[in-house]
């Protein structure tokens, strides 16, 4: 939990920083970037699964 804490504070802070220098938000659209990193943690469980299977 503290690392998610960690996480939106520090987003928080970029956000606010990029805003106060009126620059674009470092982020993909909010589905799309959503969907991005649910597919990059399934990536990970996936190998972590094939591995435990296949190759131990």
């Amino acid at each position: 939990m503290f690392e998610v804490i960690i996480a939106i504070i520090t987003g928080i802070v970029v956000g606010l920083v990029f805003s106060l220098l009126k620059l674009p938000i470092p982020a993909p659209p909010v589905l799309s970037g959503i969907a991005g990193i649910f597919g990059i943690y399934l990536g990970g469980i996936g190998y972590h699964w094939i591995a435990e299977r296949f190759f131990s």
